[in-house]
């Protein structure tokens, strides 16, 4: 089987895959503090529950696929994959792995990890021209041109973010639970901020893309749009745009770019 990591700023995603099939994934708070023998730790706990896979850490693994947007924790996970995991194949995504998708940006070093990985399995799974829209820490939105190649993209504050951010600059504000009010227009200060929160970005996603669009494709009508991340779910019902869903792309683009590099390795 083969492990997969998605290593975000504030989750990391794992992924089992059996082939093409994702057969068990979790979702665990990233700790740039958490030590390499913690990680591997943390690994046996939740693959120990697979029934698949054996007691001892590595069993059943035949490869690792990792991208990570905090260095340190790719650093310590290194070290986990040399330490724990020395027979088993492992491809870190950094400068020199091999995905199959051309970079066309001013400084490549400069794109995350995820989003070329995003754009890999965006690739593969519907072609070009496409959109992802990725909903983690930051809203990211990425461009696939119609031949295949990473033309470029747009970061904005992610939903989390900017919920914490109205609890801690508007005094009379607080936190709030990420749920589509009854109504547009809102009855309570909770669901007012429930509002804007999922309306806003529900229409930031609308406007954001419909530019990108008139400027990746000739007919913007053929560019497809992928939603992934873990709050996407928050706007799907809202957005007019988006036209797939895929929980798992970054995994399944891990997954790609392992199959792509193992037989170099």
């Amino acid at each position: 089987m083969l492990l997969t990591i998605d290593v975000g700023n504030t989750h990391t995603v794992l992924g089992l895959f059996d082939g093409e099939d994702i057969v068990e994934h979790w979702r665990i708070s990233t700790d740039a503090r958490r030590t390499a023998d913690e990680l591997a730790v943390l690994l046996q706990g939740l693959m120990g529950m697979h029934p698949l896979l054996g007691d001892e850490l590595g069993d059943g693994i035949d490869g690792i696929a990792i991208c990570a947007t905090v260095p340190s924790v790719l650093h310590e996970l290194r070290e986990v994959t040399r330490r724990y995991y020395g027979d088993v194949p492992a491809v870190l995504v950094e400068p020199g792995v091999k995905t199959g998708v051309p970079i066309l940006f001013d400084n490549p070093k400069e794109v995350g990890a995820d989003r070329i990985i995003n754009a890999v399995a965006a690739n593969e799974l519907y072609g070009g021209p496409a959109i992802v829209v990725d909903f983690g820490t930051a809203t990211t939105f990425d461009a696939v041109s119609a031949r295949g190649e990473y033309v470029g993209g747009v970061i904005a504050p992610g939903i989390e973010i900017s919920v914490e951010a109205l609890g801690v600059k508007a005094a009379q504000l607080r936190k709030i639970e990420l749920a589509r009010p009854r109504s547009v227009i809102g009855k309570n200060t909770v669901e007012a901020m429930q509002s804007g929160i999922v309306y806003g970005f529900a229409g930031q996603v609308d406007g954001v893309v419909t530019r990108m669009a008139r400027e990746l494709a000739d007919d913007p009508d053929e560019v497809t749009v992928i939603a992934t991340g873990g709050l996407a779910p928050t706007v799907l019902g809202e957005s007019s745009v988006i036209d797939e869903h895929e929980p798992w792309l970054t995994l399944i683009g891990l997954r790609l770019v392992y199959e792509r590099n193992v037989s170099r390795m």
